[in-house]
């Protein structure tokens, strides 16, 4: 019998519970991580939208940051949505003074890019990497970020049409971690959660 991975859902502020109903309907068990010991006992770590510097704190304060930091540089798969993509990016533009990230993409995040709470939107993205059916992916941005540079070894997997043809980035990936600005789970669409465990079933 295949023992399916556990994945952990970063449970110090945000979207918690909706992504761990969006891992079930993959068919993914998951359990939140507040301390050190529960990030040990899980195989791949979600990063969930809501507030990037809240989130920076209190893993401070409850002792996560450097243990996730260390988990993602060990190769641990991690996905992260609109804050959890802040989190995951090497470095930030419009954080807040001395705000730090969990790091391991080689990827700059523009902080609040799309504007604030009352300019926040939904629009239907190409988004070919979560697989055939190739239908749009209808996509909820609040109070989002987007990607203004990546290195060399991140793939852009969607972008968000501008005027000048070129679009803004909001989804990206690195290896075995993933990243997307806008906010998944909380939509009816669980494939950028499939295509997350297929990274964590490949690791």
């Amino acid at each position: 019998m295949v023992t399916q991975p556990t994945v952990g859902v970063l449970a110090l502020q945000g979207d918690v519970r909706e992504h761990q109903r969006m891992l079930a309907t993959v068919g993914a068990q998951s359990r939140p991580v507040r301390t050190p010991s529960e990030l040990d006992a899980v195989d791949a770590l979600v990063l969930p939208g809501g507030e990037s510097t809240t989130m920076w704190r209190l893993a401070r304060t409850f002792g996560l940051l450097e243990p996730l930091r260390r988990r993602v540089a060990d190769g641990m798969p991690a996905y992260g949505s609109c804050a959890g993509m802040i989190m995951l990016a090497d470095r930030i533009e419009g954080g807040v003074a001395g705000q730090e990230t969990v790091g391991g993409m080689d990827i700059t995040v523009r902080r609040n890019a799309f504007g604030r709470q009352v300019d926040s939107f939904e629009t239907d993205l190409d988004f070919p990497a979560i697989g055939a059916p190739v239908e749009p992916f209808h996509a909820v941005f609040i109070r989002a970020p987007w990607v203004e540079k990546v290195g060399d070894g991140v793939d852009v997997l969607a972008r968000v049409a501008t005027g000048d043809g070129t679009g803004n980035i909001v989804a990206v990936r690195q290896g075995r971690l993933l990243a997307t600005s806008f906010h998944p789970e909380l939509t009816a669409d669980a494939r950028v959660h499939a295509l997350f465990l297929d990274i964590v079933k490949e690791a």
